[in-house]
């Protein structure tokens, strides 16, 4: 999702939700591991109960762009401000998508660090749990999701999708690993995850990502669904992105406007010190 390339994934994946290759039954229950925070502090915590976004940063825990300034998917993302996508309500962050009289669709992305000529400045951490509680749209052609990017992108760019959901497929997300190479995705590993039809837009569910050293775990509700080996390109700061996409590879000519995606909070927990 480094977003400039997913399209040449989004095939891939969607042909994949198509063929029913996922985790079977309901995830997070049952005999699935349980995250265990005892050993860890929070070290970011937003719940959004006061609006804290602007265009480009820094005075603001959140920027309202990437740090390489790079839209994607079918709709711009717009700025805060009077009619823009951000609101908050007694539950969080609302980001809305819309369609404006010309036809074109206006939606959102939060990051947590913002460019300012000198390097990325705000909120960034090496290992730890990062999660969201969200309700998602599943309108066929939102795309929303909660992802990572490492800081250091002088030779590479790793990313972490912790969760990528395509709306006209509401019994299945995805989660995807990249570490992108001169354009080339020198590592891609990805997860179809089977949720019950439509649970991911009737509820707030936590999505969530602990990465250690030695390996990167995600979890649903803080249930473990998958595990992998942690490549070296992750043991570096990585900040925080969430944003309401359209399109993916998929149409949004039939998507009823407006379609939103709201945020309980966002935290990050990190490792406490051996005693």
């Amino acid at each position: 999702m480094f977003r400039f390339l997913t399209f040449l994934t989004a095939t891939v994946l969607g042909a994949l939700a198509l063929s029913g290759k996922a985790v079977p039954g309901t995830v997070g229950v049952g005999a699935a591991p349980v995250l265990d925070l005892s050993g860890y502090r929070i070290s970011f915590d937003d719940e959004f109960k006061k609006f804290d976004i602007s265009a480009q940063g820094p005075d603001r825990v959140w920027t309202a762009h990437t740090p390489w300034n790079g839209d994607f998917g079918d709709a711009t993302f717009g700025n805060p401000g009077p009619g823009g996508p951000f609101s908050l309500t007694a539950q969080g962050l609302a980001i809305t998508a819309t369609r404006q009289p010309n036809g074109k669709w206006v939606s959102g992305l939060i990051c947590s660090v913002n460019k300012d000529g000198s390097g990325q400045v705000g909120f960034s951490q090496q290992y730890g749990y990062f999660e969201m509680k969200a309700m998602l749209p599943s309108g066929p052609g939102t795309w929303p999701a909660f992802w990572l990017i490492g800081k250091d992108k002088s030779s590479y760019a790793a990313e972490i999708d912790v969760i990528e959901y395509y709306g006209g497929f509401t019994k299945y997300f995805h989660t995807t690993e990249h570490v992108w190479v001169n354009g080339k995705n020198k590592l891609l590993r990805t997860k179809m995850v089977k949720v019950p039809g439509g649970s991911l837009s009737s509820s707030y569910n936590k999505f969530g990502v602990l990465i250690t050293p030695e390996t990167t775990s995600f979890y649903l509700n803080r249930h473990e669904y998958w595990r992998t080996p942690t490549p070296p390109e992750y043991r570096q700061p990585m900040y925080i992105l969430a944003n309401l996409a359209l399109g993916g590879g998929w149409s949004v000519d039939g998507l009823i406007s407006p379609q939103v995606m709201r945020i309980a909070y966002i935290k990050v927990y990190q490792k406490l010190p051996a005693p």
